[in-house]
């Protein structure tokens, strides 16, 4: 199992992170399937190797005053071939500088996705899992797995499709167990010069549990596609807000992302 003090972990990751970003671009401005690199970049089933850092600032709360939050999300994204079929593992480790409870490091969420190209787009199934691995005050404490599954289509310009995952507690202490499922929405529209327009990230969370929905967002993105030193980097920003107001949720936030691409 994993110690509670992650510093160890976070330090092998964010050498991970420089170590990627020093590397040089790979032949090549579009992955395999076709697409461009600005909607590959917005695709969870496309087989682009990415790294990316993300900071999420939400400043008010549903059912709290005054209270505010920010997280500095870090996450990979590795495509590789099993048994002949490709694969995109993902890997997200959240860093809470500010919340209601507390700072630290946050659970880790690690999914593995068999991707299978169409005429139309691609589709993908595989499997999510939640390590606890984050802070007191800030980890589910509980093991949590389920499975995943996403449908992409695209055409010229346009990206659209669906991307659900779900977790489902089986082992931990006595805490609350973990039982969602999620569904977020995909919908990417280039514009000229690398820059899209689109929905944002826009998590809907369903709690089993609570047999209820506790985030509904609505949101949109801003995206730019570069290259630093011949490495393709994009910049995107968005708002959400999200109207389930029954928990203790964040009723806005706003995100800038950094996302490193390393397409073959």
């Amino acid at each position: 199992m994993f110690a509670r003090d992650s510093s160890p972990l976070l330090a092998a990751l964010i050498l991970g992170l420089a170590l990627a970003s020093s590397l040089p671009a790979v032949a090549g401005d579009a992955p395999s399937g076709g697409q461009s690199l600005e909607q590959a970049a917005s695709d969870p089933t496309a087989s682009l190797m990415s790294v990316q850092v993300q900071n999420l600032y939400s400043g008010d709360y549903h059912q709290l005053d005054d209270e505010s939050s920010n997280t500095v999300q870090l996450r990979s994204a590795i495509p590789f071939q099993a048994f002949g079929l490709n694969n995109i593992a993902r890997v997200t480790l959240p860093i809470v500088t500010d919340s209601p409870g507390g700072s630290g490091v946050g659970d880790m969420t690690v999914f593995d996705l068999v991707a299978f190209d169409q005429s139309w787009g691609r589709w993908g199934v595989g499997a999510v899992m939640l390590l606890p691995i984050g802070a007191d005050g800030l980890s589910a404490d509980k093991w949590a797995i389920g499975p995943a599954l996403g449908i992409v289509a695209s055409q010229p310009g346009l990206l659209w499709g669906v991307f659900n995952q779900n977790l489902f507690s089986f082992a931990g202490d006595g805490r609350q167990d973990v039982n969602i499922s999620t569904i977020q929405p995909i919908l990417n529209y280039s514009l000229p010069d690398k820059w899209s327009v689109g929905v944002s990230e826009m998590t809907f969370t369903y709690d089993w549990e609570r047999d209820d929905w506790i985030a509904l967002p609505l949101g949109m993105k801003l995206a730019k596609l570069t290259k630093i030193g011949g490495l393709p980097v994009q910049f995107t920003g968005s708002y959400e807000h999200n109207f389930a107001d029954d928990y203790v949720t964040p009723e806005w936030t706003f995100s800038f992302t950094v996302k490193f691409l390393f397409p073959i």
